[in-house]
């Protein structure tokens, strides 16, 4: 008999007892928990799921997570539910009911278990009772006021399911689920209406709070000029949706930031809860002492408490425990393409940037292409490696926006150190050389150290920077809890998050200091933001090479493999440029990074000055002197021996014969 008659079997015998105690299941003292263990788990058990983890995963590696059920208010803090394949990566979400709720007619249950998936980007997820199972497209926004047929796809009552067998096989099945039936059962659904992602809509709250705060500062605080005012904005929305991420994970009790809505002024007890957040997570991002402005500003409470609002069940279409960090990154990233501009009036306007408005707006980077170039360049330089030799590899992007590719570098990384240290998945509690708890978890000192020592990013907009450090904090924060975190603070006197600002850093990835070489005004330096690479990060350009002889030989051929030419042309360069001889420059000896990634800006239209100093440090005509082909060149001239480089470019580069000349240095 083969699996799927086994199963048909199974779930022939569950289907039978149900209907022989009809009536017993239908009362209402037959609760939730009584029905997972006597049909939910059982059918989903003939299926081939490990629901029971009989084969004794680490938490983290568990095909099926069981979500512990907190109440909070009427909602349910997470799914009964979440169903991965290898990697952890999540299929879709099952909410368990009881079978005398009607699951086919309940407007809660249904927009609880589509406010899940549409959170953490899903394509579908369940709701079941063994007696009902509702199968909705999570495409869709959910709305506390739809009905429960609102985005239903599927719905089957267990008088159906020997009927209609072969589709629950077919798209649930573990078995055809790693053959790649469930993604065809997604791909075939092409009527979708009304869909709209997570980070779209997020994007729009983050326009919407803008506004709200933008708006009642300039009016309220008339001595902030335009970059004040950015900052000012921009920090307190990120210190907001930090907090909230946090409360939705449980590090923070739910309904903090609420109870500064309760008396006196809003935004002061926002400090005040700010400032307890920076004793507890040194993250940079509440630190006061560095930011001189958010404590002199007033805001109005109306302001305060819509946003606060807005950021809460039922007003708030997001379940924030499963919200994805790469879902901010992508909202933000089209967020950065915005500053407020203040009127002669004082007025504040949100407004595209005027390169952003001349590009015809931000093109946010997909995430399968981000995890593509992260496995081909990240993935390549580790492979072989120990984490000890791991750790000495540097990773940048030089234009890191929002930080989507460092978000998935430092992702790959987690996930290859949880993998070196796991035994097939295995539990195994951490030790000096093994640093995992016992779910498979790794250790907070283990995702710091990582954090810390592989990870750089350079962005010219302060915003920017600002935004990637939040992202991969919160990214560092994954997994924590309030009782790990209050564990290192109480036993170790040390807080959760480490200060990135030795590691993400502001400046024009492009301008170097040699600028002001022949200038004497300094006046636009603040606009210009030259950057030195080797002053920025010592620790890359500074360290001491640890390959030996035989490794230097194996990098050098593979780097004269792969780039022979552009190796042969970048040397030329850097020859011009510094004046250092072809002897002088060794493999052994040069330094930089090993891996650099990224998607950077094309097309920068810069003033003459700027423009003859670009072309002539690029060795470029000045007709074609964009922005995309210095990125190209800069990144070999930070670059390490062997490194590999991967970005985003134009097209156009592939076939204009503008171009051709600096094809056949790179390509050939």
């Amino acid at each position: 008999m083969n699996n799927k008659e086994t199963a048909y079997n199974k779930i022939s015998e569950l289907v039978e007892r149900f209907t022989d105690q009809f009536g017993s299941y239908k009362r209402a003292d037959y609760n939730e928990t009584m029905t997972r263990r006597d049909f939910i788990d059982p059918f989903f058990k003939a299926l081939g799921w490990d629901i029971d983890n009989e084969n004794g995963y680490a938490e983290s590696y568990r095909e099926v997570i069981h979500e512990d059920r907190v109440k909070v208010g009427k909602a349910t803090k997470a799914p009964d539910y979440s169903f991965r394949i290898v990697g952890g990566k999540r299929l879709f979400f099952v909410e368990a009911k009881k079978p005398s709720i009607s699951i086919k007619d309940e407007i809660q249950p249904a927009y609880q278990v589509r406010r899940y998936g549409w959170s953490a980007r899903l394509p579908i997820s369940i709701i079941t009772d063994f007696e009902e199972f509702s199968v909705y497209d999570c495409a869709r926004k959910p709305k506390p006021t739809d009905k429960a047929s609102v985005a239903r796809i599927k719905y089957l009552t267990y008088k159906e399911y020997l009927k209609e067998f072969d589709f629950l096989w077919e798209t649930f099945s573990k078995e055809r689920v790693l053959k790649g039936s469930f993604d065809l059962f997604i791909q075939s659904d092409t009527h979708k209406k009304g869909t709209t992602t997570v980070d779209k809509e997020f994007l729009q709250s983050l326009d919407t709070w803008r506004t709200y705060l933008a708006t009642s500062i300039s009016w309220k605080n008339k001595e902030l000029d335009e970059d004040e005012m950015n900052f000012v904005v921009q920090q307190t929305i990120d210190r907001i949706i930090f907090l909230r991420i946090a409360e939705g994970r449980s590090i923070e009790p739910y309904g903090n930031l609420k109870s500064a809505l309760k008396h006196g002024d809003f935004y002061q007890n926002l400090l005040v809860i700010f400032s307890e957040a920076d004793d507890k997570y040194n993250s940079g991002l509440f630190d006061f002492k560095k930011d001189k402005i958010s404590k002199m500003i007033s805001i109005d409470n109306k302001v305060i408490k819509a946003i606060i609002n807005e950021l809460y069940y039922p007003e708030s279409p997001y379940e924030f425990s499963v919200l994805p960090v790469e879902i901010l990154g992508s909202a933000y990233e089209q967020f950065l393409g915005k500053v407020i501009r203040i009127t002669p009036a004082h007025h504040a306007k949100v407004e595209e940037k005027p390169e952003v408005r001349k590009a015809g707006g931000v093109y946010y980077t997909p995430q399968y292409i981000v995890d593509y170039i992260v496995k081909n360049t990240v993935g390549k330089c580790i492979e072989g490696k120990t984490p000890n030799e791991v750790s000495d590899i540097k990773i940048v992007d030089p234009a890191c926006g929002s930080g989507s590719f460092l978000i998935g570098a430092y992702q790959y990384l987690l996930d290859w150190h949880k993998d070196y240290y796991t035994d097939n998945g295995k539990p195994s509690k951490g030790t000096k050389n093994n640093p995992l708890t016992p779910e498979g978890n790794l250790t907070t000192n283990e995702k710091k150290r990582i954090l810390l020592n592989n990870i750089f990013g350079v962005d010219i907009d302060v915003n920017a920077v600002e935004v990637t450090k939040l992202s991969l904090l919160l990214k560092c924060m994954e997994g924590e809890t309030e009782a790990s975190i209050d564990y290192q603070l109480k036993i170790f006197h040390e807080r959760v998050l480490p200060t990135l600002d030795r590691n993400i850093k502001s400046g024009n990835s492009l301008i170097d200091t040699d600028y002001y070489d022949n200038e004497i005004d300094f006046g636009d330096a603040h606009l210009i933001k030259p950057f030195s690479w080797e002053k920025a990060f010592p620790e890359v350009f500074q360290r001491k090479n640890r390959n030996t002889d035989a490794d230097i030989n194996v990098i050098a051929q593979k780097a004269k493999l792969h780039a022979e030419k552009a190796l042969q042309y970048i040397s030329a360069l850097e020859d011009k440029i510094n004046g250092v001889s072809e002897k002088e420059e060794s493999y052994d000896t040069k330094r930089g990074f090993d891996v650099i990634i990224g998607n950077p800006p094309y097309g920068g239209d810069y003033g003459n000055e700027l423009k003859h100093y670009l072309a002539a440090k690029y060795n470029l005509p000045i007709p074609i002197a964009d922005t995309f082909l210095m990125f190209m060149n800069r990144a070999y001239q930070i670059s390490n021996v062997g490194a590999l480089i991967s970005y985003i470019i134009p097209s156009t580069w592939l076939y204009m014969s503008q171009y051709l000349s600096f094809r056949k240095q790179i390509l050939n």
